[in-house]
């Protein structure tokens, strides 16, 4: 692996972890020659899904334009970027799951979503307003108001359990 500071060709690894439920493996790195520190990630290739847009426009699913996505929704919350490289690595296996080459947007959204709306409320608001485009206030009110009520059916079946 070469040094992505100074190009240079020898690197040695000084750490290596399983990371995303041991999917991929995290690595930790440094440059023999300028001694720079870098991290790098080895995951299993896979076939490439197609993102079908809403144009009925076709990409390749590019995971670090959702992790991108999912910063910007996390931004100033307790969300950790491990926990969203974990997300992320459950997104891509359920679309992996599906077992559909072809995959439309709404697809992803819905399964990122209902991942976040788990993780944390105020990225799950600040994500679905730009995935919902919401036109006026009232459509952004029924959006908390269906996190409320997902919120108390939790809430009740959890207490369903704890008493049965």
């Amino acid at each position: 692996m070469n040094c992505s500071h100074c190009h240079a060709a020898d690197t040695k690894v000084i750490e290596s972890r399983e990371a995303g439920g041991g999917e991929s493996i995290r690595r930790r790195r440094m440059c023999t020659a300028c001694n720079y520190r870098f991290t790098t990630y080895e995951r299993i290739e896979r076939p490439q899904l197609i993102v079908v847009k809403n144009n009925n426009v076709r990409e390749l699913f590019n995971r670090d334009k959702l992790l991108a996505g999912l910063y910007r929704a996390c931004e100033k919350t307790s969300v950790t970027s491990v926990q969203l490289e974990q997300l992320v690595s459950e997104v891509e296996q359920q679309l992996y799951e599906c077992g559909e080459v072809e995959i439309q947007t709404g697809k992803i959204g819905e399964i990122v979503m209902d991942k976040l709306a788990e993780l944390n409320e105020v990225a799950y608001v600040r994500f679905a307003s730009v995935y919902r485009r919401f036109k006026d206030i009232a459509s952004f009110e029924r959006e908390l108001s269906d996190i409320r009520r997902r919120k108390t059916e939790v809430g009740s079946s959890s207490k369903e359990t704890v008493e049965a």
